[in-house]
């Protein structure tokens, strides 16, 4: 079976990972890649994605999205964990082609709407783009096969923030969008820190993927060095965490995953902003802001091994033909 995707994307040094990771798995078909603020500006985000498009001969449309929040202010982008320009040590080179002439909101809208049923989209940057295609066209939750987002923090596993105590940096960026993105009719699956942070690229797999996955996977080794130097300094890990390949694995094989069904709240506001909260039981209260809203998947549990299997394995056997 294969699965018709637009990822939408902050293109830094996991999205990266994932955006190779489409391309190469035969189950997905990467119609777009839609750009948005985040990991790096809005204009270098863009030029990665069509570099990275130019570089490995990709299909795939690109469509430059939201260069900032719904209403927040920015906090910018994080060139802490993902360079001056989003690929770590990696420079984009010459890019020599051009990015589709419509908004990101607007490209999605039409390609949903030409193919009913059949497109799921993947977010793994803030949910601006998708608030706005909701915002101009609400019918496309009809119309959508599925919503996979790479975001959130719901406590599970003892993950609970990672850019504050209890958010993630996705949902932080931009949390009215994510909040209109998880409470419309449509259905969302979730696969935030509670369970990225669960899987692991050691330094020894990454060196693997260099050894082996052809010039793909020098490519994955070197963007990631910056990367790890910052989960070395910062955290004190010999690696990185799956945050964005993690949403690619659960369209190929969502038996990856354990999840969990409840209406999903973001809080907008205060010290808690970016906050991801799901109701996942059935008790009455007379307050209730989750009451009446859909019930969304989070995942909860990860089968970490055969998820870096079948990156590692996907990578090798495209890389033998790069």
């Amino acid at each position: 079976m294969t699965h018709k995707i637009i990822l939408d994307t902050d293109p830094g040094i996991d999205d990266a990972m994932a955006i190779l990771f489409a391309e190469a798995h035969p189950a997905i078909d990467l119609l777009a890649i839609t750009t948005v603020f985040g990991n790096a500006t809005i204009e270098n985000g863009t030029r990665n994605a069509l570099w990275l498009k130019q570089k490995y001969g990709m299909k795939a449309d690109v469509a430059q999205g939201a260069a900032a929040p719904l209403r927040r202010e920015p906090v910018g982008p994080t060139t802490v964990v993902h360079g001056p320009s989003g690929l770590g040590d990696v420079e984009a080179g010459e890019v020599t082609i051009s990015a589709d002439p419509r908004p990101a909101w607007q490209y999605i809208v039409e390609a949903v709407k030409a193919a009913p049923g059949e497109i799921t989209l993947v977010t793994i940057g803030p949910l601006t783009n998708l608030a706005l295609a909701l915002q101009e066209a609400p019918e496309i939750t009809g119309l959508v096969k599925q919503v996979v987002v790479m975001g959130g923090a719901f406590g599970v596993n003892g993950h609970r923030g990672n850019v504050t105590p209890y958010a993630e940096a996705n949902i932080h960026d931009d949390p009215e969008a994510a909040d209109v993105v998880f409470t419309a009719p449509w259905p969302v699956v979730i696969i935030g820190l509670d369970v990225t942070q669960q899987s692991f690229f050691s330094s020894r797999y990454l060196d693997a993927l260099r050894d082996e996955a052809g010039e793909p996977g020098r490519f994955l080794w070197a963007v990631s060095r910056f990367y790890l130097r910052f989960y070395s300094e910062r955290i004190g890990l010999d690696g990185c965490h799956v945050h964005d390949p993690s949403a690619i694995a659960y369209v190929i094989d969502p038996t990856l995953f354990t999840l969990r069904e409840g209406p999903v709240r973001v809080i907008d506001g205060g010290p808690a902003i970016g906050h991801t909260l799901q109701k996942f039981d059935d008790k009455a209260h007379p307050h209730d802001e989750w009451a009446g809203y859909p019930a969304q998947r989070v995942g909860v549990a990860v089968r970490d091994q055969a998820l870096l299997a079948l990156y590692r394995e996907t990578l090798v056997a495209w890389g033998k033909d790069c």
